[in-house]
């Protein structure tokens, strides 16, 4: 296993942040490494991003950093499978997950590993995970049994499908909340016009880039933006005090993660698109 420590960052601070400084403290890169599970620790609302890359059967540990027996022992987690058909095993229970499917693991799960259904088409699991004081019951989520929620226009260029994976309503968690966004074809915007939510923090991660495409993502306090150059398969993490918006280079699809005190999916401070500086 492979383990990042992040460190939460100031506002008034991370305005004098450098590029360099700035993709050190948040952005997530190489999340999959063949054979490897690799987790990312931020002390921003504890939440650790992972991935894992399985040519052979992996399992989920707990190193001493998160000073436990098993890794949920106070935590839950949500997977989503990005690459391959896979599978991932809990306590004994298996569950296959096609591309775009998802599973939601409750705190207290002890044994929880990830296989590739073919050896040589490894699966891509992504997940986030966050402390949990309740357990809820693990659940595989079809991305086929979502209805989305359709947002945007072309002609504002942010024409998108969002898939609520975790959310209160439908699959139950302690603090968690977990969904995918699909641009449609032709459309590179993503949560513009922009906001914040102080009462949570988020991660976006995203995929289904080109080689050669990238997304611009914007951060920063809304008088304050700076932007972090980001590629296919990579990671970005959110302070509660922090926009969180992009455009790319073509259309693309990006998971959103999110941890905090409140699990609204609504509860956010909305910027008008004349602060933005």
């Amino acid at each position: 296993m492979m383990i990042d420590i992040r460190h939460p960052a100031n506002p008034e601070d991370a305005k004098h942040y450098t590029t360099e400084r700035l993709r050190k403290d948040f952005l997530i890169q190489d999340l999959f490494v063949p054979g490897k599970v690799k987790l990312v620790y931020s002390h921003v609302d504890r939440v650790v991003t992972g991935g894992v890359h399985p040519v052979q059967p992996v399992a989920l540990e707990a190193s001493k950093e998160f000073g436990v027996d098993y890794f949920l022992e106070r935590r839950e987690m949500g997977v989503i499978n990005v690459g391959p058909k896979g599978k991932v095993v809990v306590d004994g229970s298996e569950y296959e997950l096609a591309k775009s499917d998802g599973l939601y693991i409750g705190m207290g799960a002890r044994n929880v590993s990830f296989q590739s259904a073919e050896p040589g088409k490894p699966a891509k699991f992504y997940f986030v995970s966050s402390p949990a004081h309740k357990t809820y019951p693990t659940t595989k989520i079809l991305q086929k049994d979502i209805t989305p929620v359709n947002l945007g226009s072309i002609d504002q260029s942010n024409e998108r499908s969002i898939y609520k994976y975790i959310v209160p309503g439908g699959v139950p968690s302690c603090q968690l909340v977990m969904g995918m966004t699909m641009l449609k074809p032709g459309n590179m915007w993503n949560s513009m016009p922009c906001h914040t939510h102080a009462r949570r923090m988020e991660v976006y991660f995203y995929f289904d880039l080109p080689e050669d495409g990238v997304v611009f993502h914007l951060m920063g306090e809304p008088d304050e933006t700076r932007h972090i150059v980001m590629r296919n398969d990579e990671a970005v993490i959110s302070p509660s005090w922090s926009i969180h918006s992009g455009v790319g280079t073509k259309s693309y699809t990006f998971i959103w993660g999110m941890a905090g005190e409140n699990q609204n999916f609504d509860d956010m401070d909305h910027v008008a698109m004349r602060q933005i500086k």
